[in-house]
């Protein structure tokens, strides 16, 4: 049976939408970016249909940790102001920051492109920040995936999942079954809005009619509004090594008063002092401009609280020292108290 010859109205992929020409550019593009990321354990990494990873052979009981996150509506932004750069940051920090609470060192990240048309200068940037955020937190950028798909996306949208994995020692794992009332809470500075609440920030900013190049305290709203989220990992795993580190909660989605009491036991409350830190601009602003009520912003917002730390009291200024020579922004939030019947788990007074 002869070939099939292509005629005048044959059809490709390219005439579909999919530019596979387009999608082995950003491949190339993408290597050298990846390659700065290696680490020990890495077997095979961008190129194969999967990654391979050793795990360290420091660990005599590894126990493996998941998660997995995407970067929300702050997208939105970035294809309306034109600004890529940063939430590939995001992207990688939303998820090593939440395997980190456990005392997991992150080993490997593997990040999912998905778009309607592939702009490989968009996609190499975009790309370009996940590789910077993996240097942050000293893991591997193992593989990923992009997916382009005519009709799912308009032009110049794209969506983002991250999907890190890490190890701890098992006899290491942090899952705040020591704390006890009377303990200290630490807490350490955010970067900004991270990357949550984002779909009230859009609302607001169209409320105030703002704009990315308006002043804002020196700095283009466009770059407070975007900072990429903090990743905390080398610092907080520093202080894991020398203190006895009780908790940690990872200041996301439900903010504050959500986020805390997911390492509490029942009976447990974080009592918190709203004049233990000062409100950054941003957050002033947005409840300003949005009215936004405190108990609003404290559930929605991480409120210039970006990771949360449990350490027994007589500990607290030792660990906020070791944090501080990492280069974090320690606050002294509160403590630990008992529950009250009908108390919430998170207080802040």
């Amino acid at each position: 049976m002869s070939a099939q010859q292509p005629s005048a109205s044959s059809l490709t992929y390219r005439d579909a939408g999919v530019d596979i020409d387009a999608g082995d550019a950003l491949v190339e593009r993408i290597k050298p970016l990846a390659k700065r990321t290696m680490r020990e354990g890495v077997l095979a990494g961008i190129g194969g249909f999967g990654a391979l990873f050793e795990v360290p052979k420091k660990y005599r009981e590894p126990v493996l940790v998941s998660g997995t996150d995407g970067v929300g509506t702050k997208l939105r932004l970035a294809f309306s102001w034109n600004k890529h750069d940063t939430v590939g940051i995001d992207l990688v920090a939303m998820s090593v920051n939440d395997i980190l609470v456990q005392g997991a060192e992150p080993l490997f990240f593997l990040d999912y492109f998905a778009c309607g048309r592939l702009s490989v200068d968009t996609a190499a940037t975009v790309v370009g920040g996940i590789a910077k955020g993996c240097e942050l937190a000293g893991c591997a950028l193992i593989g990923g995936e992009t997916a382009e798909m005519p009709g799912m996306y308009p032009d110049g949208e794209y969506d983002l999942a991250g999907f890190a994995v890490g190890a701890v020692e098992k006899s290491k794992a942090i899952d705040g079954s020591t704390i006890r009332p009377g303990d200290a809470i630490l807490g350490l500075a955010s970067s900004g809005a991270h990357s949550n609440g984002y779909s009230l920030v859009r609302k607001i900013i169209e409320r105030a009619g703002a704009t990315p190049d308006q002043d804002f305290h020196g700095q283009p709203l466009r770059d407070v509004v975007m900072a990429p989220t903090r990743i905390y990992v080398k610092q907080v795993l520093a202080a894991i090594e020398k203190h006895d580190i009780k908790g940690l909660a990872h200041i996301t989605g439900g903010g504050l008063l959500d986020n805390v009491p997911r390492i509490l036991r029942p009976g447990l409350a974080a009592r918190l002092h709203r004049d233990a830190w000062k409100l950054p601009e941003l957050f002033a602003w947005l409840q300003r401009e949005g009215g936004v009520a405190d108990s609003e912003m404290h559930r929605v917002f991480n409120c210039g609280i970006g990771m949360v730390i449990v350490v027994s009291a007589a500990e607290a200024d030792a660990v906020a020292a070791t944090l501080r020579e990492q280069g974090e922004t320690v606050y002294r939030l509160g403590e630990i108290v008992e529950q009250q019947p009908g108390q919430a788990q998170t207080v802040v007074v």
